[in-house]
């Protein structure tokens, strides 16, 4: 579904009810965000890229990404918009 909003598409998709990230996870994956959720992040997205899963993780400001393998980086190239951006 699609929602048109000032002029831009909006694609992205709510969660389907009953499912949540974590499900999604790979292991590596859940002992990485496990460890960076002690200190508030949480998981607020999984890009699938290449047939590889990139888990996006914010807290306050911050934002980490988890490779699939496990791998955590504390300054990914990722830009999130919020949900009300027009830009």
């Amino acid at each position: 579904m699609q929602v048109k909003i000032q002029g831009m598409v909006e694609r992205r998709k709510a969660l389907p009810e009953g499912l949540n990230w974590w499900d999604m996870l790979s292991l590596a994956q859940k002992f990485s965000a496990s460890s960076l959720s002690q200190f508030g992040y949480e998981v607020v997205f999984i890009r699938h890229q290449q047939g590889k899963s990139l888990a996006v993780l914010t807290c306050f400001d911050g934002i980490a990404a988890i490779s699939e393998e496990g791998d955590i980086n504390t300054s990914p190239r990722i830009c999130i918009r919020s949900p009300s951006s027009t830009t």
